[in-house]
């Protein structure tokens, strides 16, 4: 059903109808609650953005790496659902780059992964440059984006070449 259809439906009802309508899928979707959650009481963004990178941490667990899992999806789809959520752009750029950060932080402590892991890294790592960029954020999370180049120092694959080259496009 489109946008418009679903429009042209609710209009038919009557207030009462819409609310019920609401509370029958904030009781029953997860995702519809935290949203209501966050959008009644947006105070709590620090809180919910600690969840979302928790999320994140589990996949690349720093500290436990035989518990990891390293799916670049699985932290994505969290990054996504807290997006989704309409955070302000510096609590955002907090999760965004909490992926990278983790991956990189990872690769440094225990050794070299796959190219693919290192492809996945980058492509994140730039991502949340171009987010940083694009928010006016990027002297905020300098020392963070840093951090990121500093564990790629010893990495394979070239990994560490394309690292500090996109950090200089963005920092130079």
């Amino acid at each position: 059903m489109s946008k418009a259809a679903l429009k042209k439906e609710l209009q038919k009802l009557k207030k009462e109808q819409i609310i019920e309508h609401i509370l029958d899928l904030y009781e029953k979707n997860k995702a519809v609650k935290e949203f209501y959650q966050f959008y009644l009481n947006p105070t709590n963004e620090k809180e919910l953005a600690e969840k979302y990178k928790r999320l994140i941490r589990k996949e690349f667990n720093v500290e436990n790496p035989m518990r990891s899992t390293e799916k670049f999806s699985v932290a994505k789809r969290a990054i996504s659902d807290f997006k989704n959520l309409q955070p302000s752009p510096e609590y955002l750029a907090d999760v965004m780059l909490y992926l990278p950060e983790s991956a990189c932080e990872l690769t440094a402590l225990y050794g070299d992964f796959s190219e693919q892991f290192y492809n996945g890294a980058f492509n994140n790592f730039k991502t949340a440059l171009e987010f940083l960029k694009k928010n006016n954020l990027l002297q905020s999370f300098k020392p963070r984006t840093k951090q990121c180049v500093k564990w790629s120092e010893h990495c394979g694959y070239g990994f560490a070449d394309d690292m500090e080259y996109i950090f200089n496009e963005y920092y130079n």
